[in-house]
């Protein structure tokens, strides 16, 4: 049977998306402060990347040197409008504007090389899309205030965000304020507590997932500020949350397996829930209450929630996961490090991380019934094992499968279901350093980067054989896959 081709609106913003933390490296240039990300050290899939009390001698820190981007922007941005790219996702480093995160005055050089960044991208008419924090808090924040749980951040956060929409308007409309807020959901992992709520704590510490409702609050008031101070600085912007979305099935038809996979939803999205709708769900206070959890919640953060609610939901899409019950479980209660299982439907990749496009139409249609606001694809893509061949060529025809499966099941939501889609940046369009272990191994981009998790390589950039076809792709407005 031939397949059914799509073409997407003609105002649709193709691209891809990066993290300033993993690629731009020169991590002590230009009066860049320490982030959590710069005494994060190397792992890998079989061993968990360790945290240290400041840069340590003898470890391995890969994001001290990314891919340098830095120095080489213009050479990278002139290969994405190679490709086509209509817009390019990135984020500002917190820690280039404001080196500790508490000064009262920002660090001019940092704001200029977004300046410059920023022109280059213009110049090839590829719109900026902006993440204000993506696992790029100020390290001074998390060793002098405790991270997110005290809520002086939410001041801090709104004077950087707010220094930067001031200098960015009129070249950056589209604007998110944390990438994967709701990985944090995993609280009982310290990695994510680090990256998404700037907590340093081992695990088993008490009071672990009270401290990341309190953190996630402190969070969401503070993007709901921002969204109400950007739209003041300029009514054409466009602020919106970042989702982490990977929908949990219920592994059988059992109505207890039902229940599970609605409470682990409701869990893991209602950070979506407090930043479209402005509130908090009815469930989730009753559970705090069944749990012992305290999370200081005033009259004023709730007026605060429902006027800064987000324009948009930008989310990214890897994987789905799977669920069910248990009968020592009778409350539901979702814990992702315990309740995860296998779909025996779906293959995984060399991380385990499950491969499902449908689910990705499947998000979209949930997420649009549920917040009601237009969406925007900004993480979706394929870590593997790239080969270099003696010619220079990489044939990641693996590749090009994940994202063609993936991209026909974005079109049948737009074209079928009727989602409200702003644009679709594929993840790492670049090789760069992965978030999760630290590795250059774990390869993401269409552009092959020649280095090794060590740092060492010539970092010659050429292109893999998904470079062309992602290029077909945007050429064709997504019909041609």
């Amino acid at each position: 049977m031939t397949e059914k081709h799509y073409k997407m609106p003609e105002n649709f913003l193709w691209g891809g998306a990066v993290a300033a933390h993993q690629f731009e490296g020169g991590w002590q240039e230009g009066g860049k402060g320490v982030s959590i990300a710069d005494v994060m050290t190397a792992g890998n899939k079989d061993t968990a990347r360790k945290v240290t009390d400041g840069i340590k001698d003898g470890e391995v820190y890969p994001n001290h040197w990314g891919i340098d981007f830095y120095h080489r922007y213009p050479e990278d941005i002139k290969l994405f409008n190679e490709m086509g790219f209509k817009c390019f996702r990135t984020s500002i480093a917190w820690t280039r504007i404001f080196p500790n995160g508490d000064e009262t005055e920002p660090n001019e050089a940092g704001l200029k090389f977004y300046d410059d960044m920023f022109d280059e991208l213009l110049k090839y008419n590829i719109q900026p899309i902006i993440t204000l924090s993506h696992f790029e808090m100020p390290y001074h924040l998390v060793k002098e205030y405790g991270g997110w749980t005290n809520r002086k951040l939410i001041d801090f956060f709104v004077r950087f965000a707010e220094t930067v929409m001031k200098r960015y308007k009129g070249k950056v409309k589209y604007w998110m304020t944390f990438n994967e807020i709701n990985n944090q959901t995993d609280w009982s992992n310290p990695h994510h507590l680090l990256q998404d709520s700037a907590i340093k704590v081992k695990a088993g510490t008490p009071g672990m997932e009270e401290m990341m409702y309190q953190a996630a609050h402190n969070e969401m008031v503070a993007s709901a500020k921002v969204v109400e101070l950007g739209h003041q600085i300029d009514s054409e912007y466009q602020i919106g949350a970042m989702i982490a979305m990977c929908p949990i099935y219920p592994l059988t038809a059992k109505p207890e397996d039902i229940m599970m996979a609605e409470r682990a939803m409701q869990t893991r999205y209602y950070f979506g829930d407090v930043q479209a709708n402005g509130e908090y769900p009815n469930w989730l206070p009753k559970y705090w209450e069944r749990q012992n959890i305290h999370v200081e919640i005033s009259d004023y953060d709730r007026e605060i929630l429902k006027k800064g609610a987000v324009d948009y939901i930008g989310f990214s899409y890897y994987m789905s996961f799977t669920t069910k019950s248990t009968d020592e479980n009778t409350d539901y209660a979702y814990k992702e490090a315990r309740d995860l299982v296998d779909n025996p439907y779906v293959q995984k990749s060399d991380w385990g991380w499950q491969i499902d496009p449908v689910g990705l139409r499947y998000s979209m249609n949930w997420m649009q019934d549920r917040w009601h606001k237009p969406q925007f694809i900004v993480e979706n893509g394929f870590g593997a094992y790239d080969q270099k061949e003696a010619d220079g060529a990489v044939h990641d025809d693996y590749r090009i499968k994940y994202f063609h499966d993936h991209i026909l099941e974005m079109e049948k939501a737009v074209a079928l279901d009727g989602v409200n889609l702003i644009g679709y940046t594929p993840w790492g369009c670049i090789d760069l350093i992965s978030a999760s272990t630290g590795e250059m191994a774990k390869r993401y981009g269409f552009i092959y980067v020649d280095q090794d998790d060590q740092g060492n390589g010539s970092l010659e950039r050429s292109k893999k054989d998904s470079f062309d076809w992602y290029k077909q792709v945007i050429a064709s407005n997504g019909e041609d896959l």
